[in-house]
């Protein structure tokens, strides 16, 4: 055993000390990405993936390369661990490792170029703390093309920091939007009970309700509404749970607009414009660039 004093550089993540508090991100590792796909000398992209893409129906030549594909997701998938903002893009990327096809090796590609706009970019772990939970959830309905699956993404703040996040397609199909997103509600539900108990095994009481914003008027009037209909019957387990949940004071959900949902970001791909807005919200910066 060895005190190797404080930590700096781990397993290709950098962390970097100031009063406003701790830094993370993976500026080596990213460099290392862009360089093995040969793009240092590319044209930077503003934001990682096209809007309206069709890379579910990619009808493209497949890769003789399948190993080079796979590679480089993997990796990405890596840098997301301090880079919320690739999410979504990771997501939609890693579905295609059996078979991936021409355009999805340029919509990765795409997100190196991203990379190379963004290479010291990471998360803040804000010093000014009140380690109060907060969550943020949204859906996009039916996004699939080939299985209708819905898409849920949420993202959990512990006071101003963004410290878990995710893109996951539902399990089975939703019937209405209001059902998926009900199931988004869901997801974080489970995930901010099991951060609270997480807290708790560290010392810190979280005796506050949790905070949670959804979008969708909707799924909301389910969540407060003591009374099943008929429509809301095959969703029974999630509405016992999130019920549960806000009887016994575990969360508050309540209505956000659409255009400020910070978890917008995690279930589709948006335009450069909407895309820096919620990114600034979300804490992911390069401290080093002045402003």
């Amino acid at each position: 055993m060895k005190d190797l004093g404080p930590l700096k550089y781990f397993l290709g993540i950098e962390v970097a000390r100031s009063s406003a508090g701790l830094f993370l991100s993976q500026g080596k590792y990213t460099l290392d990405i862009i360089s093995e796909s040969d793009l240092l000398g590319a044209k930077p992209s503003g934001f990682p993936m096209e809007q309206n893409h069709k890379l579910g129906l990619a009808s493209g030549v497949p890769l003789s390369d399948l190993e080079q594909y796979r590679r480089l997701v993997g990796r990405l998938i890596y840098l997301a661990v301090t880079r919320p903002d690739l999410a979504y893009s990771v997501h939609i990327l890693s579905q295609f490792m059996q078979e991936p096809r021409s355009e999805n090796w340029k919509a990765t590609l795409r997100v190196v170029r991203y990379l190379k706009a963004t290479s010291g970019h990471g998360i803040l772990l804000n010093s000014d703390c009140d380690l109060n939970l907060q969550g943020w959830c949204d859906s996009d309905w039916a996004t699939c093309p080939l299985t209708r699956r819905s898409l849920s993404g949420w993202l959990v703040f512990l006071g101003k920091s963004p410290i878990s996040w995710k893109t996951k397609k539902q399990h089975i199909v939703s019937t209405s939007s209001a059902e998926a997103e009900y199931r988004s509600m869901a997801a974080i539900t489970c995930e901010l009970k099991w951060l609270k108990a997480l807290l708790l095994s560290l010392g810190v009481q979280h005796p506050k309700t949790i905070k949670l914003f959804c979008d969708s008027e909707s799924a909301l009037h389910i969540a407060k509404n003591p009374i099943f209909h008929e429509q809301t019957k095959h969703i029974k387990v999630d509405c016992h749970f999130v019920r549960d949940a806000i009887t016994k004071g575990l969360i508050s959900p309540s209505h956000v607009p659409t255009n400020s949902q910070l978890a917008d970001i995690f279930i589709k791909s948006l335009g450069k414009s909407q895309f820096d807005y919620l990114l600034s919200k979300l804490g992911v910066s390069n401290p080093h660039v002045p402003t």
